[in-house]
């Protein structure tokens, strides 16, 4: 039977990699809507499956939703969607856990290494005056990386990726992560810090790859910066609101913290409302060259855009034609499916 997926604020247009996927049977409704009332009441109910890119997927959305047997969401995190709404109400929501894991770890990597070697304050300085910048001094957080330690927040497929990157710069990994069992530091050969503080007192670059829970949210904070070495990097790659920009700013004022890159903010898209923002787009002495800010794209690739696409699509027909569930993330709510 014919299945109608709509995608309600995707940005592809048209679903040219979608439609090769899902084939001349399934209908693709791409309304490409910022706002959940912009779309009309009678094509939320005329969808089987939703793909979600950053549309909130909640009370208001969920009555609408009279056939809908399965949301998923666009991407690895799915704090978009109202996991225990969905689940209730008898539809699984899933994710797209297994893209874009090489280009995020490679993104943190690129900014430790940018900090490290000071590839981008040197260029900039030379950019600004190629006589005065003919020096190695711009490069202002410049540091060994062999035997420093590289402690990631979060060791699934992404953290476990950095954390190889890493040592493969004779860097030594450790890791917090209170969700993995005991003993899977032992494939790896990694240090667990059996708590926050424990990993941040003992990490050189922090790296942050944890999802965003209640639990994560705001979990880099003042006393996690209190916590972290003198000169300790901090990445983000991850989610924005894990980290509370003010205490990053106060870090970086204060010189206990050597550098901040981020991909992602609390608010996006960013603007100078943000202490860091508007820290980093002043670019002044005390700051510069300690910040690099990028615009939530460490997923990014050709490559990887297409997988992303593929596989989200793929998640639903998967569940559509022969009810084969992956990569559910709301299975501790969810009733009887519809």
């Amino acid at each position: 039977m014919p299945y109608t997926i709509l995608f309600p604020d995707s940005r592809s247009d048209p679903l040219d990699i979608e439609r090769e996927v899902a084939g001349p049977d399934v209908e693709l409704i791409n309304a490409r809507k910022d706002r959940f009332d912009a779309i009309d009441a009678e094509t939320w109910a005329r969808a089987d499956a939703v793909i979600v890119r950053y549309m909130p997927i909640d009370s208001n959305v969920i009555p609408l939703l009279k056939k809908a047997r399965i949301v998923v969401r666009n991407g690895v995190g799915f704090d978009v969607i109202d996991l225990k709404a969905t689940g209730e109400a008898g539809i699984p929501a899933c994710n797209v856990p297994d893209y874009g894991t090489t280009e995020v770890a490679d993104s943190a990597i690129a900014m430790m290494l940018t900090f490290a070697r000071g590839t981008a304050a040197l260029d900039a300085a030379l950019r600004a005056d190629l006589k005065t910048g003919w020096t190695h001094e711009h490069n202002v957080t410049a540091r060994r990386l062999r035997g420093a330690t590289f402690g990631v927040v979060g060791l699934g497929r992404i953290g476990t990726a950095a954390g190889l990157r890493a040592r493969a710069f004779g860097m030594n990994v450790a890791f917090y992560d209170p969700w993995l069992p005991n003993g899977a530091e032992l494939s790896f050969g990694f240090t667990r810090a059996r708590t926050l503080n424990e990993l941040l007192g003992m990490a050189d670059v922090v790296s942050i790859h944890s999802p965003l829970t209640a639990e994560t949210r705001a979990m880099i904070n003042a006393s996690a910066v209190a916590a972290m070495k003198p000169g300790a990097y901090v990445i983000n790659t991850a989610r924005g609101p894990i980290c509370d920009t003010s205490a990053l700013v106060e870090g970086l004022k204060s010189g206990k913290l050597g550098a901040v890159g981020l991909d992602v903010l609390p608010k996006e898209p960013g603007t100078t409302d943000d202490p860091f923002v508007a820290a980093w787009k002043s670019n002044e002495p005390w700051i510069r060259g300690r910040a690099l800010l990028n615009p939530h794209s460490a997923f990014y690739s050709p490559d990887s855009n297409r997988d992303l696409r593929t596989k989200a699509l793929e998640t639903a027909l998967f569940y559509l034609k022969d009810g084969v569930l992956g990569n559910c993330v709301n299975s501790e709510y969810l009733r009887e499916p519809r």
